[in-house]
C-alpha cells in the first residue's frame, strides 16, 4: 500500500547525527573505544560468511564487465522518442521501450514521460547499461521488469543516471498494487558498475525486486515516499555508496512465507540512511559482515528520555504488537541479527539494534543513540568482540539472556544499564517476558563493560554469573534502584567488578560465590569523584576508583581479595596513574582518609563506617521490600526484616507509602523528600515499619 511521503532532508539529518556523537561526553572521551582491538571474532565471521554464501550466489554477470565487447544494442532516448537499430529485439510505442530477449542494451539520453520495460521471452540475462540517462514515468515505474530470468543494471563510470516516477500510478485493474517503485522487477535484479544512479520514488518505493535484489557497486542516491531498497527474497549488498532518504524503511526484505528467505546480507559498502521507520529491516535474518553505516530512524532519538515505564507493576509488560508505521529502529530482524564487523552510527527513535529472536555482536564499532533500548533481543544477546557504545538509551542492553564473552561495552541509560527479561517494573518498552526465571541469565565471561545507569546498573530478573572480564557500574543516585539487582543468584568466580550507587536497594554477590566481594555502605552520600581506594596489608592496591556520580554504596569483587588478609578502605585523596572510566592502574594514591580496616572471613563482607555488619539479602532483589535496604545511619536491617515491610500498615497508609516510594523511584521526589513524607505517616524510612 502506498504511503504518504515523509521526507527529511538527508544532509541535515546526517550532519546532525555526526554532531550528536561528536558532542557526546561518553563516546568522544571513551578511551577504550579508540584503542580497543579492531579484530572480529573469527567464529562469528566464519558463521556470517558461510551463511551468506548459502543465501545468495554471485556470478560474473553480477559484476560490472566490459559491455562494449558483448555486441550491445544502443538505444538513444530523445525526449519523447527512441532511436535504435531495427534488428534489435526492442519494441517502442507511446514512450515505452520494451526489451523482448536477453542481451546487452545501452541506454543514453532523456525520456520525458516513458518507461523501459523488460518482457523477455527467453532465459538469457537482460543487461541494461545506463550510460547517462534521465527517465521519468508519470504513471508507472520508469524501469519495469515484467518478465526475465534475471536483469542487471550497470552504471557506466563517470555518468549520472536519473530515474523517477510520478505520485500517482495508473493501473489497468484498480485492484493492482504492482508495480510500486521507480525501478521495479518481478525477477532477480542486480545493480553494479561505478557510475551514479539517482532514484526518486515519488509514488512509493525507490527500488524493488520481487525476488533477489543484489548490489555489487555503484553510487546510489534514493529518495522514496516509502521504502528505499526492497527485496522480497533477499537484499544483498557487497559494495557501493548508498544514500537513502525514505519515508518508510531504508532497506527491507519482505518474504515471510518461505523460512529460507526474507533475509538481508550486507558485506560491504557505505550507507547513509535517513528513514521515517526502520533503517534496515529484515523480515527474517540480518547479517552484517562489513561496511560503514550512518542511520537515522524515526527522526532520531529524543533530546531527553524519560523513565516512561518505570512505574509498571509486577508482571506488567509493554505491548509487543507493533505495526510497520510504529517501528523506528536502526537495525531490525525478526530472526537472527549478527554483526561480524563494520562501523555504525545509529540514531533511532526506538531500539538501535533489535531482534525478535537473537543478536550476536562479533566485531566492529557500534555507536548508538536510542529513544528506547540501545540493543534489544526478545531472545538472547551475545557479544564476542567489537566496540559497543550506547550514548543514550532507556536501557542499554535488554534481552531474556545476555552473554558477554568479549568486547568493549560502554552503556549509558536513563533506566537499567543491562536488563534481563524486562523487570519488576515492567521496564523495556517491548520486552515479552516469555522465558522462565531459570532461563534469564546475565553471564559475564570476559571483555570490558562500563555502565552509567539512572535505574539499576545490572538488572536480572533471573541470575547473574561472572567468570572473567572487567565491569564498572556507576549506578543510580535514587534509592529506588540499585547498582546491582537480581532475583536469583549472583555467582562470581573471576574478573573485576566495581558497582557504586545509592544505598537503598544494595545487593552484593551471592554467598556461594568462589571469589570474594566487599560491599561498603556510607552513612552519607559521597560526592562524585571522591576516590575509593582499597589496599591490602601487604601494601598492594586492590582497587582505586573515581565514581562518576554521587554514591552511598560501593561493591567490589576482585581476584586479589582473600580471607584472613587485612584490608583498609580509604576515601578521597588523589591518584595518579593510568585511568580508564574512573578505574586506575599503576596507581600512586595519597592523602586519602582511612574509613575502615577489616579482615574478610566470609565470601561477602558487608561494611559500614563502624566495621563489618550483618549482610543484606542477596536475592531475590529488585523489590522495594528486598535487596537489603539501608536504615538511616548506615545500619542494615537483619535478614528478613524487609520481607514484611508494609504488613503492619493499614490499607490507606500502605497505599500512601507505596505512592511515595514510586515517586522516589521515578525521580520526581528526592530521597530526603520521601523520608520526610514517610515520617509524616509515622513510617521509619528504610524499614517500612511504623
Amino acid at each position: 500500500m502506498k504511503k504518504k511521503s515523509r521526507y527529511v532532508r538527508m544532509s541535515v539529518a546526517v550532519l546532525s547525527l555526526h554532531l550528536l556523537f561528536a558532542c557526546s561526553d561518553d563516546s568522544a572521551t571513551n578511551s577504550e573505544a579508540s584503542t580497543a582491538s579492531e579484530t572480529t571474532n573469527e567464529a562469528v565471521n566464519e558463521e556470517v560468511t558461510t551463511t551468506i554464501s548459502e543465501w545468495v550466489t554471485y556470478s560474473d554477470e553480477d559484476y560490472y564487465t566490459d559491455w562494449k565487447s558483448e555486441n550491445p544494442y544502443y538505444i538513444e532516448l530523445n525526449g519523447s522518442d527512441a532511436d535504435f537499430d531495427s534488428n534489435a529485439p526492442i519494441l517502442y510505442q507511446d514512450g515505452v521501450v520494451t526489451i523482448k530477449t536477453g542481451g546487452v542494451f545501452v541506454f543514453s539520453g532523456q525520456l520525458a514521460n516513458g518507461q523501459i520495460v523488460v518482457d523477455a521471452e527467453d532465459k538469457n540475462t537482460v543487461k541494461i547499461i545506463l550510460n547517462g540517462v534521465e527517465i521519468h514515468s508519470e504513471t508507472s515505474s520508469a524501469i519495469h521488469v515484467v518478465n526475465a530470468e534475471k536483469t542487471t543494471i550497470s552504471l557506466v563510470e563517470d555518468t549520472e543516471n536519473i530515474i523517477s516516477d510520478g505520485e500517482q500510478y495508473v493501473f489497468v485493474d484498480a485492484s493492482d498494487d504492482e508495480p510500486n517503485a521507480a525501478i521495479f522487477s518481478k525477477s532477480d535484479l542486480t545493480i553494479n558498475g561505478s557510475g551514479k544512479l539517482v532514484v526518486n520514488g515519488n509514488y512509493n518505493n525507490g527500488i524493488t525486486s520481487k525476488d533477489q535484489l543484489k548490489i555489487t557497486g555503484g553510487n546510489l542516491e534514493i529518495v522514496s515516499a516509502d521504502d528505499g531498497l526492497m527485496g522480497r527474497d533477499i537484499v544483498a549488498v557487497q559494495a557501493g555508496n548508498i544514500q537513502i532518504e525514505a519515508g518508510g524503511d531504508g532497506i527491507k526484505s519482505t518474504n515471510d512465507e518461505d523460512t529460507t528467505k526474507g533475509n538481508i546480507a550486507l558485506e560491504g559498502g557505505t550507507f547513509d540512511i535517513v528513514a521515517g521507520n526502520d533503517g534496515v529491516q529484515a523480515v527474517a535474518s540480518l547479517l552484517v559482515d562489513d561496511g560503514v553505516y550512518t542511520i537515522v530512524s524515526g527522526g532520531g532519538s529524543p533530546e531527553t528520555i524519560a523513565n516512561a515505564n518505570s512505574m509498571r507493576g509486577e508482571g506488567q509488560v509493554a505491548p509487543t504488537t507493533e505495526t510497520e508505521s510504529e517501528s523506528f529502529k536502526g537495525l531490525k530482524a525478526t530472526k537472527d541479527l549478527i554483526v561480524a564487523g563494520g562501523s555504525f552510527l545509529i540514531d533511532s527513535a526506538d531500539d538501535g539494534i533489535h531482534s525478535n529472536d537473537t543478536i550476536t555482536i562479533g566485531g566492529g564499532d557500534v555507536t548508538i543513540a536510542s529513544g528506547d533500548d540501545g540493543i534489544h533481543a526478545d531472545g538472547s544477546i551475545t557479544t564476542q568482540g567489537g566496540n559497543i557504545t550506547v550514548t543514550k538509551s532507556y536501557e542499554g542492553l535488554e534481552g531474556n539472556a545476555v552473554t558477554i564473552e568479549d568486547g568493549n561495552l560502554h552503556l549509558t541509560a536513563t533506566d537499567d544499564g543491562i536488563n534481563i527479561a524486562g523487570g519488576n517494573d515492567g521496564s523495556g518498552m517491548d520486552m515479552a517476558q516469555t522465558s522462565s526465571t531459570s532461563d534469564r541469565l546475565l553471564a559475564i565471561n570476559g571483555g570490558f563493560t562500563y555502565v552509567n545507569a539512572e535505574g539499576d546498573g545490572l538488572d536480572s530478573n533471573g541470575s547473574i554469573t561472572m567468570t572473567n572480564g572487567t565491569v564498572i557500574v556507576n549506578g543510580p543516585t535514587n534509592s529506588g534502584n540499585g547498582a546491582l539487582d537480581y532475583d536469583g543468584s549472583f555467582g562470581v568466580s573471576g574478573g573485576t567488578l566495581i558497582a557504586v550507587g545509592s544505598a537503598g536497594m544494595t545487593q552484593s554477590a551471592s554467598d556461594t560465590s568462589k571469589q570474594l566481594s566487599v560491599l561498603m555502605s556510607y552513612s552519607e552520600t559521597q560526592k562524585a569523584g571522591t576516590l575509593v581506594h582499597l589496599k591490602g596489608s601487604d601494601g598492594n592496591t586492590v582497587i582505586t576508583f573515581s565514581p562518576e556520580k554521587d554514591y552511598q554504596s560501593v561493591m567490589i569483587s576482585s581476584p586479589t581479595l582473600t580471607t584472613g588478609t587485612s584490608y583498609t578502605l580509604f576515601s578521597g585523596g588523589t591518584a595518579t596513574g593510568n585511568e580508564l572510566n574512573g578505574l586506575y592502574t599503576d596507581v600512586t594514591y595519597q592523602n586519602g582518609s582511612e574509613i575502615i580496616e577489616f579482615t574478610p572471613t566470609e565470601t561477602v563482607t558487608w561494611l559500614n563506617e563502624s566495621g563489618i555488619t550483618t549482610g543484606g539479602m542477596n536475592g531475590p532483589g529488585g523489590g522495594m521490600n528486598q535487596g537489603g535496604m539501608m536504615n538511616p545511619g548506615g545500619e542494615r536491617p537483619e535478614r528478613g526484616a524487609q520481607g514484611a515491610m508494609f504488613d503492619s500498615l493499614d490499607e490507606e497508609t500502605r497505599a500512601k507509602v507505596e505512592e511515595i516510594m514510586e515517586q522516589q523511584q521515578a525521580g520526581t521526589i528526592t530521597r530526603d523528600e520521601a523520608q520526610a513524607q514517610l515520617a509524616e505517616l509515622g513510617v521509619e524510612f528504610g524499614t517500612g515499619r511504623p
